[in-house]
């Protein structure tokens, strides 16, 4: 873990490609919002052009060379599709899987049938927060969809009342709670107690993702009252099948995948010895990759051929599965690129430097300090790294609590207000086929709501404790 952090802050702090002042590069930083956002609201570009060239605007305007603008914003690019694409690509498959073969249908009737009316948010926020627990967001986002989309059309239900709960069980577990990175580096270079930090993130998590999942989803539901894209939503299959998936055996493959991220975090927990060759055995099989094709390796089984499919049909269906997610990939990637180019030319390290000299309390400090570098670069994970790098030394005369509650005011301040430099940003908004409006006012509002609420009650903890 030690070395893990390190080498993500020495990635942060690499020199940036421009020497512009601060005034300088908050000029440009706008800019390059403003542009994206008026290339798609007014002249209606495509989203992944939008991106490029609002890229390519913030550099020049940061007074960056043009090679290396491109060559940050390609980077950032290709790094972002690297680590999410393939995830996106297994997700799709299993998805496709799981509507072809009727597994998705068995799931969603079970549901319908179990959880009734008020019932099906809460009934999504614990099953979201459950599966979000060892998942990365965008892994979570993969797996849940179908099922979300599917509950919001066969019950007639608003999509951001199902939607908004699902996303706050996601995200909540992913800024807050270890094994996830962001936690987990922070709790090293503040030199937390992992066991408290993770009982007080489960304190700090509870009520925040009931506020901001099922209470807040009422209101979303208003302000953008919108039903599951039609072509999105898996469909039901073209033929009737003979046989359907058994709910046991269609819950069993989609929850593979995280019972072997959950095995592999507990066992970098409680053994924590690399050399160890159960834990090697365990991080391999537990990584979001391996852990994803191997559901989807399962579900050729449990799925296809339970429903009767041939090898060929099953041929069909994976490739059928890829297509409709190019647009989403080339979308996520650019939104990658231009949060690269935003940490590159330096804006992440000018919100630092402005900061060094905030005379207020440290959990609060620490939180604001997030806060700025989330809307800087758009990375929870980076401007929890950043923060935590920069507060490190308030931790050393701190308790043990203190220092927890440190660890979650930063994870809360990283998930402040997701926009159009946030990669999560355009999955979601693709995924629930939204405008850019329409998520600011749902998506980006319940991450502000989380980072609030989740402040108020690391401050109210370290009143009680």
């Amino acid at each position: 873990m030690t070395s893990l952090s390190v080498e993500t802050l020495a990635a942060a702090a690499a020199e940036p490609i421009t020497s512009a002042g601060n005034a300088q590069l908050g000029v440009a930083v706008l800019a390059g919002i403003a542009v994206i956002v008026l290339l798609i609201t007014r002249l209606k570009l495509h989203a992944f052009l939008a991106l490029t060239l609002g890229s390519l605007a913030l550099g020049v305007l940061a007074g960056a060379p043009l090679a290396k603008t491109v060559a940050s914003f390609t980077a950032g690019l290709g790094s972002t599709v690297a680590g999410v694409g393939v995830l996106i690509a297994l997700g799709a498959i299993l998805g496709k899987l799981l509507a072809d073969s009727g597994g998705a249908d068995e799931i969603v009737d079970t549901i319908l049938a179990r959880a009734k009316g008020r019932a099906m948010p809460w009934a999504t926020v614990l099953i979201a927060s459950v599966i979000g627990l060892p998942l990365f967001f965008e892994v979570g986002i993969v797996l849940l969809i179908p099922v979300v989309l599917l509950v919001a059309k066969r019950g007639n239900y608003s999509l951001m009342r199902i939607g908004i709960p699902a996303l706050a069980g996601l995200s909540v577990m992913h800024g807050l709670i270890p094994p996830h990175p962001g936690p987990l580096v922070a709790v090293d270079a503040l030199h937390a107690n992992l066991g408290v930090t993770l009982a007080l993130g489960v304190v700090v998590a509870l009520p925040t993702v009931v506020i901001a999942g099922p209470l807040f989803a009422r209101y979303a539901a208003r302000w953008v009252d919108i039903p599951a894209p039609e072509h999105m939503v898996p469909q039901r299959p073209s033929q009737e099948l003979e046989h359907r998936p058994r709910f046991g055996a269609t819950v069993f493959t989609v929850l593979l995948p995280v019972a072997l991220m959950l095995i592999k975090a507990l066992v970098d927990i409680v053994v924590n010895d690399p050399a160890d060759s159960f834990q090697r055995v365990t991080d391999i099989a537990g990584s979001p990759l391996i852990a994803l094709l191997a559901a989807v390796l399962v579900g050729m089984f449990t799925l296809g051929r339970a429903a009767g499919f041939t090898k060929a049909r099953i041929s069909v269906t994976v490739e059928k599965s890829l297509a409709p997610i190019a647009g989403i990939l080339l979308i996520v990637g650019a939104g990658g690129g231009f949060k690269q180019t935003l940490i590159d030319v330096g804006m992440g390290q000018m919100v630092m430097d402005l900061s060094k000299n905030w005379a207020i309390p440290a959990l609060l400090l620490a939180w604001l300090i997030a806060v700025a570098i989330r809307l800087a670069t758009g990375s929870a994970t980076v401007a929890t790294i950043s923060a935590a790098g920069l507060v490190a030394p308030l931790a050393a005369g701190m308790s043990t609590t203190e220092t927890a509650l440190l660890v979650l005011a930063i994870g809360s301040g990283s998930l402040f207000f997701s926009h159009v430099n946030d990669a999560g940003f355009w999955l979601v908004k693709e995924y629930f086929g939204m405008t850019v409006g329409q998520t600011l006012k749902t998506w980006s509002v319940m991450e502000t709501i989380i980072s609030v609420v989740g402040l108020g009650f690391v401050l109210l903890l370290s009143l009680l404790l």
